[in-house]
């Protein structure tokens, strides 16, 4: 009997031991679902004023624009009114009339820029903005990048293997293979992505070239080290028409990278774009390398081409660009093999 009353003592106390395990397991589910909905409608409200705020924002933007342009309007139009009548001959007041009105445009689009400088999270994709370029329109900027491969003893000659032109929005104009003058001694396949493959069908440079050149003239080009590229395709590009986001100390600030510092374009890609380039072993993509060319051209946009407009209206110069210092970064790359470095130095 007490065996017995022992054994439904223990199968009780198995079975409230059970049950309190169980409650306390129900109880932290039911806390976790709680803590989580709580969570959830918290970030629900952050989500909600930061896109108040933001349509706010973009709203007081548009006023601050059409105040803008209203006033530049209304400045014009008295100028043009005491200009008329001051103005004694008919036909001179409607040239002057027709002046004023281009000026007014010009200044009403430099204004607008002012107001929206820079990216925002509500602004277009990197490869869809208009171009603030003073006096150009957005088609007049192209991105240009080049792979090369090796020539002559050794592979030490560096000629264009391979071509890619993006206009401003991203999409391609020129994406070609070119063959080299001489014959190829090191595809530098790790590097440039070119195998012997890609060369069989691929077009005469003379021709290539003279297709490239009708592509940039009277463009803006904007590259990496671009001046390489210059070099590879035998041509020379007016300097105050050259971006090169390896030279501009604009891209090394909003990276944070000290004075004097030539980051790659890999490196720059990583930092401002959040963007992974030339990874893998298959090379790199000139049509990826130019179109991160372009989008770090445009995160510093609108004050890289201010200054370089007030630095050729001040100084009534050409803005040329650091070749020697392009030149170096190019041969110091880490992926080109140490006796064409040694070679070029």
């Amino acid at each position: 009997m007490m065996a017995e009353a022992s054994n439904r003592t223990r199968g009780t106390s198995r079975g409230l031991f059970s049950n309190y395990r169980y409650l306390c397991k129900k109880t932290m589910m039911l806390r976790a679902l709680e803590q989580a909905r709580t969570r959830k409608k918290c970030k629900q409200k952050m989500i909600i004023a930061d896109m108040k705020r933001k349509n706010t924002d973009n709203h007081n933007e548009q006023l601050d624009t059409n105040k803008l342009f209203k006033k530049t309007k209304l400045n014009d139009t008295e100028r043009y009114s005491q200009s008329t009548l001051n103005c004694d001959n008919q036909s001179s007041s409607v040239s002057e009339s027709k002046a004023l009105e281009q000026h007014s445009l010009v200044r009403a689009l430099r204004d607008r820029w002012e107001v929206d400088s820079g990216f925002s999270e509500l602004s277009p994709p990197a490869s869809g903005r208009s171009s603030p370029c003073f006096g150009s329109a957005p088609m007049a900027v192209v991105a240009l990048d080049c792979e090369m491969v090796g020539t002559g003893p050794g592979g030490r000659c560096s000629e264009l293997a391979r071509c890619s032109i993006i206009d401003y929005h991203g999409n391609v104009l020129y994406d070609r293979y070119v063959r080299p003058l001489q014959p190829v001694t090191d595809y530098r396949t790790r590097w440039s992505g070119i195998r012997k493959h890609h060369l069989l069908n691929a077009t005469p440079f003379a021709q290539a070239r003279d297709e490239i050149l009708s592509i940039l003239k009277d463009k803006v080009v904007v590259g990496h080290s671009v001046y390489n590229d210059f070099q590879a395709l035998d041509l020379m590009h007016p300097g105050h028409m050259v971006r090169d986001t390896i030279t501009t100390r604009l891209l090394r600030r909003l990276a944070g990278f000290p004075h004097g510092r030539c980051a790659s374009l890999k490196v720059l890609a990583s930092k401002l774009l959040n963007r992974k380039i030339q990874v893998g072993s298959r090379g790199h993509c000139s049509v990826e390398d130019a179109r991160a060319s372009l989008d770090l051209y445009k995160l510093v946009e609108g004050e890289w081409e201010r200054e370089l407009h007030e630095k050729l209206t001040d100084n009534n110069a050409q803005h040329e660009p650091n070749q020697s210092a392009s030149y170096n970064h190019y041969m110091q790359d880490k992926y080109w093999p140490n006796d064409v470095i040694d070679d070029s130095q």
